[in-house]
Parts: C-alpha cells; structure tokens; sequence
C-alpha cells in the first residue's frame, strides 16, 4: 500500500517501509508525513516486491523478522530485481547473526536497530536518500560528460577533415602558383631575350653577338663556382649588356669604337649605365643591371662609367668584361681589323692584370680551350635522369605547340618533380635536352637561387 506525504510529484524521492506489523507502519507514516517524502508501505516481502515492480524507489527500509519472507530474503531479490534503491535493513540486537547474513546477502547500506529512535532514524533515511541523490548525480554528470566527450570527438573530427580539406585545398593552390610562377619566368626569360634581340636585328655585324657573350659568360661563371643564382644573373646582363645602345643610330651602331670621334666617344661610353637604368626597372633584373652597369670597368681602374678597380668591380662584371671584349674582337666593333678567335684570346691573355682580372682571363682560358659548344653542347635525357642544377638547351613544348620551357633555364628541385609529373601524367617517355658543359649538382635538395 502506498500513501504519498503530499501530492504526487515524480520528483520527490521516494521510500518503501516493509514490516509486518500494521502498527509499525502506522508509527513510521506519522513520523514520516512532514517529509518531503512519496511514502510506500508493504505488510509483507511478496507485497512489497509487487510495489518495487510499479514503482520507482529510492529508499528501502525492511524489517527482519517477518512471516513467509524474513527480510535477508526479500532484501536479496530486491537487490538483483531493483538494484537501484539503497536498501536498510531494521532488527533487534537479538537478530546480530541473522543481520550479518542479510547484509552479505543482501549489500545492504546501513541497518536501523528497533526499537528505534525517531530522529536517528530520520537522519539515516535522509542520508540514504542525499546518497542517491548523489549517485544520481554522479550519473547524470556522466552522461553528460560522455555526450560531451563524443560531440567534441565529432567536433574534432568534423575540425581534421576541414583541415584536410583546407590543406589540400591549400597544396592545390601552391602547386598552381608554383606552375603560375615558373610560366612567368619562363615568359620572362624569352621577353628579355626577345629584347635583346631588338638591338642585333638593327645590325648583321653584331648578329648573335649578345647570345654567344651570355653563354660564354656563364660557362666562366659556373667554371669560377659562382652560385646559380649568379650565373644566371651573368647569363642575363650578357643578354642585356649593350642595351644602352637601343638610341643610338644606325651608323653609329654599326662603327667600331676605335672608329668614333670624340662625340661619338662620350655617347658610346654612357650606354653601359643607360643601359643599366632600363634594365633596373625591373625587379627580378636588380643583379643583373649591377652587372651591365660595371662591364666595362678595367681592372687598373681605367675603366667607365665609375672608374672602379680590382676586386672592386663585381665579379660578374669581370666575366661580362672578358668575354665581350672577345667576342667584339672578332666581330668588328673594336676595330675594322676583325681577329680570329685564337689572335682574339691571345690579345685578351696580354691584358690581363690592366684591363682584365688574370683570374677570370685564365678560367676564360681554359673554357674556350675545351670542347667546343659545336662539339658537345648538349645530351638527351629522360625526366627521371633530371636534377637540380642543370640548364635545358632546347625549349620544351606541349604536343599542342605551347611554350612548357624554355631554353637556358636552370631546373630547380620544385620544377624537375613537376617535370617528371607531367611525364607521368602524359603517359610517355619525356626526352630533354641538357647543356653537356653546364656543371650539376646531382642531388634532390632545392638549387640555389632558381632561375628567374
């Protein structure tokens, strides 16, 4: 029989009292009433198993002698049926052996001698319930921890793959930029040579003049061991080098220095710095233009557009200074009297500690005395045999005709992995062709200084 202190409220705790005797149970409503307590009382284990099976129970206080279910039985099955609820188990001193047998039994939470005193028995039903109180808590708290825990998995989860997605998002758009990027210097590359065949175009006698000074000039550059970056610096003022003449006219373009007059003189000894002006427009030409500005420094110091000397004059300068000096020798635009190619060398090694750096004269020596660009200039070689370092002789093209290299260009570590890609990609064997007499480093780190 139930018999709720106040209106039933799901929410209140609630306690089942098990005692045979009407009387008690009478006892323990009174004293119980004023609770804020759902009061459930059951004359007997069988009525009160029936109670705990409708019912949601917190607390239960049973007593131990009891007819047909003494109360280490019933609390027993009310353990294993309802686990949930405290169990308190009330007995006279008399009971000592039976009690101990009923906690074993029955896991029971604290037992209640009788007779009892009304307010230690209070205080035992209110901290039975404050414990459940707690382990509902505890519980509670749980769940929610484990909701939480695994919607902060999924918040991960959901974080790592837009992070996946953003990084690769973010590769995609690098390796664009990359490809954007190493088209740009390529088109960059072919404009300045473009450029500077404007000039050659206006006269035959300096036809491929600018071309044979770049390529000469970098294979001294790179016998001298200067870093990529500055061979490719040198390649390029070789190109550039005599751009300060684009105003001058036809027939001063075409007659030799020792030919000029004194007027003549002073233009043709400006075009190395307005040269130089036009050419440091352009950022990505900033050591470039330092070279063109310097190439026709002596090294005595004799030289213009600033007189400088020795070491003073920047080492690409020097090159620049030698092989040009060369190749005007031989073409006519030091004098009508042309030289051939060992008179040109043999006047340039005579020179040598005045007008030019004996270092740089006996590199300069050694590089044309080997073999010829005639004679090995170039080899064939698969994307795979590719490595950092090393410069393309032919430009490479697409099968629609479209510029993908172009000749003179140092590969990179970057740009030899997207090389062998592409091939992958095309699905067929990718031939280029390679400076034989360009030094490499065969290695897989990134070259230094790629090539603008």
């Amino acid at each position: 029989m139930s018999s709720p202190a106040t209106a039933p409220d799901e929410r209140l705790p609630s306690v089942l009292f098990v005692d045979d005797e009407p009387g008690i149970l009478a006892s323990l409503r009174r004293l119980l009433r004023p609770e804020p307590f759902r009061l459930h009382f059951a004359l007997g284990g069988a009525e009160a198993l029936q109670i705990l099976s409708r019912e949601a129970i917190d607390v239960i206080v049973s007593d131990m002698r009891m007819p047909e279910m003494d109360g280490a039985c019933f609390l027993e099955r009310a353990r294993v049926q309802h686990p949930g609820a405290l169990r308190l188990l009330m007995t006279g001193h008399s009971d000592m052996r039976s009690t101990i047998d009923a906690i074993n039994r029955g896991e029971i939470y604290r037992y209640i001698s009788k007779p009892w005193v009304d307010g230690e028995l209070l205080a035992t039903v209110r901290q039975a319930l404050e414990q459940q109180q707690l382990k509902r808590e505890n519980a509670r708290l749980a769940a929610l921890t484990r909701e939480q825990n695994e919607a902060l998995r999924q918040l991960n989860a959901e974080l790592e793959d837009k992070v996946r997605e953003r990084t690769a998002e973010l590769a995609a758009r690098n390796e664009s930029l990359k490809l954007a990027n190493t088209s740009l210097r390529q088109h960059f590359l072919v404009s300045v040579k473009t450029f500077s065949s404007l000039l050659e175009m206006r006269s035959g006698a300096v036809a491929g003049h600018a071309r044979r000074v770049a390529d000469l000039a970098r294979r001294v550059a790179a016998v001298m061991g200067l870093p990529e970056k500055a061979q490719q610096d040198v390649f390029l003022a070789g190109l550039l080098h005599d751009v300060g003449k684009i105003g001058f006219p036809d027939g001063l373009l075409a007659r030799p220095v020792t030919a000029m007059n004194a007027d003549e003189q002073g233009r043709y000894r400006r075009h190395a710095s307005d040269g130089a002006n036009l050419v440091e427009q352009v950022e990505e030409l900033a050591g470039a233009a330092l070279l063109v500005r310097s190439h026709h420094e002596r090294f005595d110091g004799q030289g213009f557009p600033d007189g400088l000397a020795g070491e003073a004059i920047p080492l690409g300068a020097r090159i620049l200074g030698v092989v040009n000096d060369y190749d005007g020798y031989q073409n006519g635009t030091w004098s009508e009297h042309r030289l051939d190619a060992r008179e040109a060398l043999a006047e340039i090694q005579r020179l040598a500690g005045r007008r030019h750096d004996p270092a740089v004269v006996a590199a300069f020596a050694g590089v044309v005395a080997g073999p010829s660009p005639a004679q090995a200039t170039e080899v064939e070689l698969g994307a795979d045999q590719l490595r950092p370092g090393m410069v393309i002789a032919r430009s490479l093209r697409g099968r629609d005709g479209a510029l993908l290299l172009a000749a003179d260009y140092i590969l990179d570590a970057t740009l030899v992995r997207q090389i062998q890609k592409y091939a992958r990609s095309e699905g067929a064997e990718l031939r280029l062709h390679i400076r034989a007499d360009k030094p490499f480093r065969a290695s897989n780190s990134p070259s230094e200084g790629a090539s603008p």
